[in-house]
């Protein structure tokens, strides 16, 4: 079975991509991640998938485009919700392109993070199959995050910390210390 995973990061991306292959897929790649701020962020994160893509041979499409500013209109309306709008700009995203390239299905590496909203990500994208005529093939790779991240700083590989866009990186900062003074 033919699938596109639509890739947030390389180090989400690993684990799924192994658990993928070996359940016998024939995985190609997806970048699209509007929502990522600021552009050397952005830039970070595709250079490092680009390169991990390559050295595991893995076919890589790439919808690239810094497109934050769509990002910010589609959720100006209501920050607290930006969620569901960002899920639903990259999930749909991945079934046009699965659609039109004529996989048989798509998923995401979004799907591995225990810091996602599963429930509404997977909502988001049983809609976006409907829409474009694709399976979406649900797979909760959760357990094997730590697994992703040991493996991504044995790779080297360039780890950030938060999802992506300007509020959660906002958020990341407003949190309290967990340093004793």
């Amino acid at each position: 079975m033919t699938t596109l995973l639509h890739i947030c990061c390389a180090p989400c991306a690993n684990q799924c991509i192994d658990v993928l292959r070996a359940d016998g897929f024939q995985l190609t790649g997806f970048w699209y991640n509007p929502n990522i701020h600021p552009f050397t962020e952005y830039r970070s994160r595709r250079n490092c998938l680009r390169d991990y893509a390559q050295s595991v041979e893995l076919p890589l499409l790439e919808l690239d485009e810094y497109a934050l500013r769509p990002f910010i209109r589609e959720v100006a309306g209501d920050i607290a919700q930006r969620c569901v709008k960002c899920y639903e700009m990259r999930l749909f995203a991945a079934a046009k392109a699965a659609s039109e390239g004529g996989f048989d299905s798509f998923t995401s590496s979004l799907f591995i993070s225990p810091y996602q909203n599963h429930e509404l990500m997977r909502e988001v994208a049983e809609r976006a199959a409907a829409e474009f005529g694709v399976q979406f093939l649900y797979r909760d790779f959760r357990p094997y995050f730590r697994a992703g991240q040991e493996r991504a700083r044995e790779l080297g590989m360039y780890i950030q910390k938060y999802c992506g866009c300007v509020f959660s990186e906002e958020e990341r900062y407003l949190k309290p210390s967990r340093r004793i003074p």
